[in-house]
Order: structure tokens, then C-alpha cells, then sequence
């Protein structure tokens, strides 16, 4: 059988739910960072497989899929043992309607602290406000999530599965900027962060984040401010961006041509 290729980042939350699931399975697989990516210009390979130019990419072979849910469900289907998903089909609908509340909703602000904090898209004033939002909106997610949990131990039911690897990286990438949970989520992040699928994920992306080679932020800004790195504003990005306050944001990358959409697929 042909070996397993993942093109992830470490910091994408998408990727970390595929790794998570492959580690859970013991799934021997390699890692790679497409060149390239986030200029809106990558690697020729890479986008002929993902026309979206988004990771993860699951590669195997001739098996190409992209997008992380397709990506777990076709992994399910597979090696479906040790099964992630819950065996009746109401659980597994609502673990598959936390996960896409996670991908949606609460991955649009993950995605907007740093184009604000790191980018630098918005400063004084218009900063504050966004921010403003975001503090309210996580605020009014980690209740919902600690009412989704109730007083299980894992979002997936009895047991660790689909719900709680599609529901750690962002709550981990929140709590990496500040936002902390509290209540039975907080026991929750600290009861899940000691399996050894996340904790290798999350120390895959504080060796990036802290370490990683392209981590001078201020070429970055440069590159970003020449048009030559765009950061991609689809659908629910866009969304969260206005609705936060940061409509000035989305016509200032318009008018520099540094932010990007998914464009039809060649």
C-alpha cells in the first residue's frame, strides 16, 4: 500500500484534526508544508490536487482528497477501527454539527485575532473594537460548548472521538491567545491535552509558532503590504470580519490586493 502524505501547517486547525485522527488509529503517515503557501501562488503539485490551496491534503498514491471533514470521513471509512464516530447515528449527527460550528464559526475568529495581532490589519480604534467583539463572541462559544459537553468527560459520548478532535485545536489555539476556558471545558482541555495525538499536534505548532523558519512577522508585513502574501477571506471569514466591525479591513485588502477567495477551480 502507498504511503500516507498529509500537507498541513502546524498551526492549521484543519490539519490537526487529520493528524489527530491518524495518530488515534496508528496510521503511519509523512508531513510536508506546500512552498508557497498562503501567497496565493503555491507549489504546482500541491494546488493541481487542491485547486482551494488550503491544507490539509490528504495524499495517497493516486488518492488525492482535500478538505478536512471528507478527509476524516474517508479515513473513517478506511481504517475505521478504532472508530472515532459515535455508533448511533443521533450522536454521530451532532458530533458532525460541533464540528461544523467549529470549523465555521469559531475558526473565523481564531483566523481574525491574528490578522489582527500579527497582520497588523487594523490598529488603534478600529483594533479595539474587533477585539471587543471577539472577547463577547468567544465568551458566548465557550458557553455553548460547555452546555454541548454537559457532564460527560468527552464531547464524543463515553469515550474520546470524532466530537473532541474537532473541537481541540481551536479551543487550544484560543487559550494560546489569551482566551482560556473555564468550568468543565477548562476540565475537559486539560483532560484531552494529555493524549498523546493532541499533545503532539500542539507541540508541533509552539515549535512553529516560537521557532518556526518563517516567523519574522515584520518580512511577512512587507510581503503582505506588496501584494506578494494574501490571506484568504472566504465565506465565513469574510463574515466574521464584518460583522466584527472590520468592513474597513476588507476594503483597504481589496484596494492592496492582499487578501484572496476561492477562485473556480481549473
Amino acid at each position: 500500500m502507498d504511503s500516507i502524505l498529509i500537507y498541513e501547517h502546524p498551526l492549521s486547525p484543519y490539519a490537526q484534526k487529520v493528524k489527530i485522527a491518524l495518530y488515534e488509529k496508528g496510521i503511519p503517515f509523512e508531513l510536508q508544508t506546500p512552498d508557497g503557501l498562503g501567497t496565493g501562488v503555491a507549489e504546482e503539485d500541491f494546488v493541481a490536487s487542491n485547486p482551494r490551496m488550503e491544507v490539509p491534503l490528504f495524499v495517497q498514491g493516486d488518492i488525492k482528497i482535500f478538505d478536512s471533514t471528507v478527509i476524516l470521513e474517508y479515513i473513517e471509512d478506511v481504517f475505521p477501527q478504532p472508530a472515532l464516530m459515535p455508533q448511533s447515528p443521533l450522536e454521530r449527527a451532532r458530533v458532525r454539527m460541533l464540528e461544523e460550528v467549529m470549523d465555521t464559526h469559531v475558526e473565523a475568529i481564531l483566523w481574525g485575532i491574528a490578522e489582527i495581532r500579527f497582520f497588523g490589519r487594523a490598529e488603534g480604534e478600529l483594533a479595539a473594537t474587533i477585539e471587543a467583539a471577539t472577547s463577547d463572541q468567544i465568551a458566548g462559544w465557550y458557553a455553548w460548548l460547555n452546555k454541548e459537553l454537559g457532564d460527560q468527560d468527552w464531547f464524543n459520548g463515553a469515550q474520546f472521538g470524532w466530537g473532541d478532535l474537532s473541537v481541540v485545536p481551536y479551543v487550544n489555539g484560543l487559550a494560546g491567545y489569551g482566551f482560556s476556558p473555564h468550568g468543565k471545558l477548562n476540565e475537559w482541555l486539560q483532560r484531552v491535552n494529555q493524549r498523546d495525538s493532541v499533545r503532539q499536534c500542539q507541540d508541533a505548532a509552539l515549535t512553529w509558532a516560537f521557532d518556526g523558519p518563517n516567523m519574522d512577522m515584520e518580512a511577512l508585513k512587507g510581503a503582505m503590504a506588496a501584494g506578494l502574501f494574501k490571506r484568504e477571506y472566504r465565506d465565513h471569514r469574510l463574515e466574521w470580519m464584518i460583522k466584527s466591525g472590520g468592513l474597513e479591513v476588507v476594503k483597504t485588502g481589496l484596494e492592496n490586493d492582499n487578501i484572496r477567495f476561492t477562485q473556480v477551480f481549473a
